[in-house]
Order: C-alpha cells, then structure tokens, then sequence
C-alpha cells in the first residue's frame, strides 16, 4: 500500500510538473503571436497606356523610352538572343514569342509564336540552346537560324508543385551549371518538399539536381555581378505582416545557406504567426539564416533582375542592377509599379534608386514591369504583363527625362 501511495504521489508530481512546462510553454506560444497586425488590400484602377501617361514617365536625365512592341497580352519573362531576337514568356495563353527589329528603327516589325506549351514562364539560353520551364518541368530545344526552335526535349518533369508561388525562373551560372528557381506553395508555411521555396542548381542535361540554397519564399529574380560572379537575388516579402512588412530582400546567394523563410524575415525578425519545428526557437533559427543584404519597401514584388554590362548607358551604370517592380495588391498605398536601380560599388550593392517611374498615380495604374532584359545594343526591354506591352529605354543624352519620340 505505501509503495502505490509512493508511486501516486511521484506520478502526480510528474504530472503537475509537465503541466507547468505545457503552460510555460503555451504562454510563450502565446507571447510570440500576441502582436496586432495592420494589413490592406489596395487594387489601383487598371489605365490605358496613353501617349500622354508613357510621355509623363519619370527617368534620370537623358534617357528616353517608347515602345518597342504592344499587343501582347500578358508578357512575363524577356530575353535577347546573341543576334538581337527578343524571345517572351506567355503563361496566358501558354506560349513563346519571337520579336525582331529588322530595320533598326527600335520597334518591333516581326512577330511570332515558336513554342506553344500550358504555364511556360521561365526561359534562359546557352550554346544556341533554350531551356524553359513551366510549373513543374523543364525543356531545352536547339535554336535555328530564324529564331525559331527545334523539337522541346524534357529535362525535368518532378518539380514540386506550385501552389500560391508557380512561375519557376531559371539562368546559368559562371559555373556552366543551371539553376531553377522554385516559389513557395504558399505564404508562410512549413513545407513539404525542400525543393520548394528554394534555389536549386542542376547539370546542363538535368541531372545532379540539389538544393542551392533554401528559405526563399519566392524569388523571380537573380543574377550574378558581372565582376564578382557573386549571386544576387531578389526574394518576396511575406504577406499579411502590415504595410511595411516584409521589406523585399536583396540577398547574396550562397550554396548550402538558408534565408530564413517562413520563420525569420528581414533583420532576423521573428514570424509572429510561425513556428520554426522540432523545439527550435526563432532565435535559433536565426543564427542559421543569413540575413538580407539591402531592403526595398514592403509589397513592391520584385521579378527579373538585370546586371548591365552594355556601353550604351552612362558608364557609371555599367555593373550596377536593375529589378523590375511589379507591385503588390497588399499595401496602402501600394508600393512598386516601377523599375528601380541598385549601386554597386567595389561589387557590393550600396542602395537602392529608382529609374523607372511614374505607372502609378492617384488615378490608378496604366503598368506593372515584369519582364527585363538587355538589349544587343545595350537598350533596356522592360514588359508590362497588364497592358501588354514591351518598351524600350535608351541613352541619347542631353536633360530629356522622359517622353516618346519628338516629332
């Protein structure tokens, strides 16, 4: 009788002292997410693109912009051939287009369609080949004389699936290898895959495919410096946080490093509304991810990303990057609708400027930049996935800021 009265005793402290740790650790639990978060959904008007509202756009002094094509629909990705061909993304309706200047005049006066395929988004060439990519697969054909594209070879056919994050971009490294980026499948989650929310790099036939780097939440646009061959890349901030949270991070990308997605944003701020698993703190979680280099403002959605490296710009342009600024529904007021500049220095990126600017007004907006690439004759291509529209920015010199072609 006095060992089970023994024994009830010592179970019944055991369970009040694993009570308590269960109620020290709900308090905790419940410190971390007692936080009051301010967020908004601000869609602006969708405006035509008038001559009046491209002339009022907004560049540093000397350079110039008009459109190079229109018409297009919805054009997400841009890259230039060797031989000048500007080649366009389409994941409405699915498809690849082809635009030539042949008579120089700096429009477009060719156009076609040279793959058709559901959801392509990324694209990136190399030895006369292109390499695609939809949600989850990746293709390479060989390029033809004319611009257009022989039969599409699947390389990868089991990326993770897309959820809330599914534009896979893709380059090629100094190393000759490629790299695919992968969003996440949702805002802030633990996922199930480690491809997913990840940078992964790959031979140039697919094979050895391994995670890069993780705790990206969704990364359209990166590249390397054209001195350093260091990897920068752009990631989108977390949704939901406020106004001005999550700034939009600008990384240097490392292999094997983890940037703290979902858990730790920023300056190793902790995710009010995220765990990090296995009894791992924030704090823990931080000391293991690497924190962003610079921060742009919060919701602006940064897409392709360009380092330039053309002689038709001031030299001090050459090396620095430029991002597209799509902007974001989950702001007020909203952020982004813009092309900004990012200096360098030494090969370290000092700040953020802006370039292009102006799509956005108290009336609404009549462009959000996606697509970006530099042109052969080191022209800046800037697609505008709402209105359809490719423009082309150009140094003449002089103080014009802005502006269609004088008459």
């Amino acid at each position: 009788m006095a060992h089970r009265h023994t024994g009830r005793k010592i179970a019944m402290g055991l369970f009040i002292l694993l009570a308590a740790v269960a109620l020290v650790i709900a308090q905790q639990k419940q410190k971390a997410v007692d936080v009051q978060v301010v967020s908004h959904i601000t869609k602006p008007q969708q405006l035509d693109a008038s001559d009046a509202r491209i002339g009022a756009l907004q560049l540093p002094p000397g350079f110039r912009i008009q459109k190079f094509a229109e018409g297009l629909g919805k054009p997400r990705i841009v890259a230039v051939a060797p031989d000048g061909a500007v080649y366009i993304t389409r994941r409405e309706p699915g498809d690849l287009l082809l635009l030539r200047d042949e008579n120089g005049d700096g429009r477009a006066d060719q156009q076609r369609v040279v793959v058709q395929k559901s959801d392509l988004h990324g694209i990136a060439m190399k030895n006369d080949r292109v390499y695609l990519a939809t949600v989850k697969e990746v293709f390479v054909a060989e390029r033809v004389s004319d611009g257009s594209l022989g039969a599409l070879k699947r390389l990868m056919g089991d990326l993770p699936d897309g959820g809330q994050h599914p534009n896979r971009t893709l380059a090629f490294g100094p190393d000759g290898m490629l790299y695919v980026s992968v969003g996440s499948t949702c805002n802030a989650c633990t996922e199930t895959s480690a491809e997913s929310a990840a940078l992964l790099r790959a031979g140039l036939d697919g094979s050895a495919r391994k995670v890069f780097a993780g705790g990206l939440r969704n990364m359209i646009g990166f590249a390397w410096h054209p001195q350093t061959n260091e990897l920068w890349g752009m990631d989108h901030g977390i949704d939901w946080l406020g106004d001005n949270e999550q700034g939009e991070e600008l990384n240097r990308l490392a292999e094997g490093a983890n940037y703290g997605w979902p858990y730790i944003y920023g300056k190793s701020k902790p995710n009010p509304a995220d765990e990090p698993p296995g009894g791992t703190t924030h704090e823990q979680w931080a000391k293991e991810s690497q924190e962003p280099v610079l921060l742009y403002t919060a919701h602006a959605a940064p897409m392709q990303m360009v380092f330039y490296t053309g002689e038709q710009f001031p030299p001090e342009y050459r090396n620095d990057a430029f991002v597209t600024m799509r902007g974001s529904w989950n702001r007020k007021p909203p952020s982004g609708y813009e092309v900004v500049r990012v200096r360098f220095e030494n090969g370290k990126p000092t700040k953020f400027e802006p370039f292009l600017s102006g799509f956005l007004s108290s009336e609404g907006q009549f462009g959000r930049p996606v697509g970006l690439a530099m042109a052969r004759d080191g022209s800046l291509l800037i697609g505008d996935d709402t209105n359809g529209i490719i423009y082309r920015v150009t140094y003449e010199g002089g103080t014009r800021t802005s502006g269609l072609p004088s008459k």
